[in-house]
């Protein structure tokens, strides 16, 4: 699921990028392994030699901070170089030199520091204005802040699988236990989605993929005259990142895995789904844990319990009645699926509810209502999402073993599963080829240092992913962030993860090989909470995705 950066603000180990690659579903030839191996050099050395233009940023006026916008040129296929080409649109702050905390010393600039903000579907374009925060301000200082829009987002050749006016269905309904009907409607939209994707897209649409994807990271690197990539990937990114360290380990300077994808081949990406849905029923309570708490500002149940049965009151009146002709029973689990996300959501979660049960919709209405001008990116990333995890790797093709999956979950954990099977149901129906999920990982001395951030209670990516790819990623680190759950920790409010972020990046120092650090403070309740404002590089409009 998609993935926020700014808090304030988802076996086979190869030594070398001329070793080996990943095999497809599809039958293949050696030939075409080397051909793709081949493709990549060919592309990074052709964005070496062009460089990145970078000038004003498309349709934006005197944006602050210096940013600067540019794009930089990657095949279609990286078996034919020569082939179709794509655009990525990429954005660029210059590294300021300044030290928040010492005027007169100049910093040393280290290079570029790219970022993804996961997905799939996300664009980074709007990360160099991270600078301007507090938070990052050591840090742009020592780095050049590279955002992008990966293949198929915004301005890097858009993907579409609908028209974009009749992406934003609503009021909907969310039964936690659908009835046959309900389900026979989904799959058919399954389906209607999925031939949409292929007639759209045609032959394109299987070279979207999280291969190509790191591929693409190799070529940016290239691009922007780096001989080795600093990269800090978040949610997804952390997936990609990872396969990019196993594909390209020499030419890794530094890596931050920020809320991380578990990357075991079996668990891409249908079983990492499963999880995913019944983590977000224990993150679900501690929301719920949290409103009861302050039931003295919201009046919705001193007990978990309490609260659920007002949550369930309101979502069978938005059944019968949407507010504002806007918000059914699937906008409402959408706003509180964020909450889940963010602890900073959760007071104006909480103050939209409760203003709802006591006769007053506007603040539901404010929080939850698709808007109807973020309809075209909404589709988009919804388009990139879908196609690149169904062309990852194999999913089930039978409605069956979906429906008894998630029927047996749904008894444990109703609050996320059955609108987290809707969302990846298109690749039961898939029409493009399937890639076999790569084994990452990289033996003691054939990989840098890196560092992996992780808060033990994340719904959106589980704790056990992070587990897994410190055991991958022979010399890696984790910090943990105890007791919170908050997704994506970089830049946040947690002074101690923050401390070793700017440790490693400005000085490639890490803790001990497993550090923990507090949890950061509860949000506090506010009867009149505002919305939470979005930062630079985070997602949009839209289901929340790794």
């Amino acid at each position: 699921m998609k993935a926020a950066l700014l808090y304030s603000a988802a076996g086979s180990l190869l030594l070398s990028a001329l070793t080996t690659a990943p095999v497809t579903t599809t039958p293949v030839t050696g030939e075409r392994e080397a051909a793709e191996l081949r493709g990549t050099a060919v592309a990074a050395a052709r964005a070496r030699a062009a460089g990145v233009d970078f000038g004003p940023c498309p349709g934006t006026r005197d944006l602050p901070g210096g940013m600067r916008c540019g794009t930089v040129t990657v095949p279609l296929d990286y078996a034919r170089p020569d082939g179709r080409q794509l655009e990525l649109a990429v954005s660029r702050t210059r590294a300021t030199h300044k030290d928040p905390h010492d005027s007169g010393h100049k910093v040393r600039r280290q290079g570029a520091l790219v970022y993804n903000p996961g997905g799939p579907g996300a664009s980074g374009l709007s990360f160099p204005l991270a600078g301007r925060l507090p938070e990052w301000k050591r840090i742009a200082a020592a780095y050049d802040l590279v955002g992008y829009a990966p293949r198929g987002v915004g301005r890097s050749a858009p993907l579409s699988c609908e028209n974009p006016k009749h992406f934003f269905k609503g009021p909907t309904q969310s039964p936690a236990h659908p009835s046959e009907s309900f389900k026979k409607a989904r799959v058919a939209e399954a389906k209607a989605y999925a031939r949409g994707c292929a007639e759209r897209a045609g032959g394109a649409l299987r070279h979207y993929h999280s291969l190509n994807n790191a591929r693409d990271l190799d070529v940016l690197r290239a691009a922007l005259g780096e001989d080795r990539l600093t990269f800090l990937g978040t949610s997804y990114g952390t997936y990609f990142g990872a396969l990019y360290a196993t594909l390209f380990p020499r030419h890794v300077r530094r890596m931050v895995f920020d809320s991380v994808v578990h990357p075991a081949p079996a668990r891409v990406w249908y079983h990492n789904n499963l999880a995913q849905s019944a983590a977000f029923e224990r993150r679900w309570q501690d929301v719920r844990e949290w409103i009861a708490r302050h039931h003295d500002v919201y009046g919705l149940g001193g007990t978990a319990r309490d609260v659920r049965r007002s949550y369930a009151r309101a979502s069978a009146r938005l059944a019968a009645r949407p507010a504002g002709g806007k918000v059914g029973p699937g906008q409402l689990q959408g706003a509180f699926l964020r909450a889940g996300y963010y602890d900073e959501q959760w007071p104006h979660s909480a103050r939209a509810l409760s203003a709802y049960l006591k006769g007053d919709p506007r603040p539901l209405v404010e929080q939850a209502a698709r808007d109807p001008e973020a309809a075209a990116e909404a589709e988009n990333s919804r388009a990139v999402y879908v196609a690149v995890e169904c062309n990852d790797a194999p999913w089930p093709t039978d409605w069956e073993v979906w429906d008894r999956d998630n029927s047996r979950l749904a008894r444990v954990a109703p609050f996320e599963t059955w609108d987290n099977v809707w969302t990846n149901l298109p690749c039961a129906y898939w029409r493009a080829p399937r890639q076999r999920p790569l084994d990452v990982g990289a033996r003691p001395g054939a990989l840098p240092p890196t560092l992996i951030l992780a808060a033990e209670r994340d719904a959106a990516t589980p704790y056990d992913g992070a587990l897994e790819l410190r055991r991958r990623l022979a010399g890696s680190v984790l910090v943990t962030e105890r007791d919170a759950g908050a997704h994506g920790l970089a830049g946040g409010p947690n002074a101690c993860v923050n401390g070793h972020l700017e440790a490693y990046l400005l000085t490639g120092r890490l803790p001990e090989r497993r550090t923990d650090c507090a949890p950061r403070p509860e949000p506090k309740p506010d009867a009149r909470a505002k919305p939470r404002r979005e930062a630079p590089g985070e997602p949009g409009a839209g289901r929340p995705r790794r």
